[in-house]
């Protein structure tokens, strides 16, 4: 069995498996073609179709098997509902117990297109939830493009979780904050300096107090912007390191707590990156139809799941040093996760098709 078959196998084992029925009819033919697709891009690394297409074992000639991925990309009746989040909901329910840290972020994919993007945090790695992929450059999006997506995730996340919300200075705004309120989630934001607070009927702003290098500064209960949204609190932390103090809004009750959580919201640059320049190359694709796209990713985000949740299992099975230097790892999962891939198929060794399910201790960079 060739290195390609063997690696399509495994991964339509764990597509099928990972459902909650047995796909039949168009579904069945969809996942056979999502499985080649999810095979052909770890496989090479690449998010083109020509080159996941020779990483895809068939008999059609290769550029029937790209018309084939064409036409899956083209199909309005493939769409996140029925072929991820199945998957992100088996993610979830089977992540460690204690609060659901969510990320969202915006980054450019394809052709003049950006991917707005809700993660959640895996040790290291931001994993994808769910995404949406509008025309346009990246810079902000409207408030409304947000809660669409938050109101995605909030399908498959268990109401006894906690979940704490991290966002950059586009994610501020209020209609978005009253959103996550409503929702019963924390929440830990960037904002800017100018931004009008109001205490005991006094309008000001961050810029407006003195604060040096190395300080902190705690605003309980203020209101939050010219529409006096809140009560909030609003923490700003200036490091010493830094050329100006950072500024949170929060739900939460003190400044450390804010400030800890919010310290992995750039962990989703790490998905960002291993999709485009340290991984698949989605940086480099010219698709430009935002549906071709959206349906691309789900594929991409499949694969990255998998290897992440190989390299975790690697990790927690103590296999690390098989592939890896032995006083210590520097790979993160997702390069582990590639890296036990390749040797399992160097070695003649099967493939794990199953997500993580257990917790065991082991210091490794995520």
């Amino acid at each position: 069995m060739s290195d390609n078959l063997k690696r399509y196998c495994a991964i339509k084992k764990a597509l099928i498996s990972l459902r909650p029925t047995e796909p039949k009819g168009n579904q069945a033919r969809h996942i056979n073609t999502l499985a080649m697709i999810v095979a052909g891009v770890i496989g090479s690394q690449k998010c083109h179709l020509p080159a996941i297409a020779k990483k895809v074992p068939s008999d059609a000639k290769p550029q029937n098997r790209v018309r084939k991925m064409e036409r899956f990309m083209d199909n309005d009746a493939i769409d996140c509902k029925k072929y991820y989040l199945p998957y992100a909901d088996t993610l979830i329910r089977n992540l460690p117990p204690g609060p659901l840290v969510l990320i969202m972020d915006g980054s450019e994919v394809g052709r003049d297109c950006v991917m707005l993007s809700l993660n959640v945090v895996y040790k290291k790695r931001a994993l994808p939830l769910c995404w949406i992929v509008v025309k346009g450059k990246k810079g902000h999006l409207p408030q409304d493009t947000h809660i669409e997506l938050l109101e995605q995730a909030a399908k498959i996340i268990p109401q006894q979780r906690r979940v704490i919300f991290l966002g950059d200075g586009e994610f501020d705004g209020t209609k978005l904050l009253e959103t996550l309120q409503s929702q019963g989630w924390d929440y830990v934001c960037r904002t800017a300096k100018n931004v009008v607070l109001t205490e005991d009927a006094q309008r000001f702003s961050p810029q407006d107090l003195i604060l040096e290098r190395g300080e902190r500064l705690e605003l309980p209960d203020v209101g939050f912007t010219a529409k006096e949204y809140g009560p909030v609190l609003v923490s700003i932390v200036w490091e010493p390191s830094w050329d100006e103090p950072l500024i949170l809004v929060s739900n939460l009750d003190f400044l450390e707590e804010a400030y800890h959580f919010y310290q992995r919201r750039f962990r989703i640059e790490t998905f960002f990156s291993d999709q485009k320049s340290r991984g698949f190359y989605l940086g480099h694709s010219h698709i430009s139809n935002t549906s071709h796209l959206h349906r691309l990713l789900i594929g991409l985000c499949l694969a990255y799941l998998w290897i992440v949740c190989m390299g975790a299992w690697v990790v927690q099975t103590g296999r690390v040093a098989l592939i890896h230097r032995t006083d210590r790892c520097d790979w993160s999962l997702f390069h582990l996760g590639l890296n036990w891939i390749e040797h399992c198929l160097n070695e003649g060794l099967p493939l794990r098709t199953r997500f993580p399910r257990s917790e065991r201790r082991r210091k490794c960079v995520g």
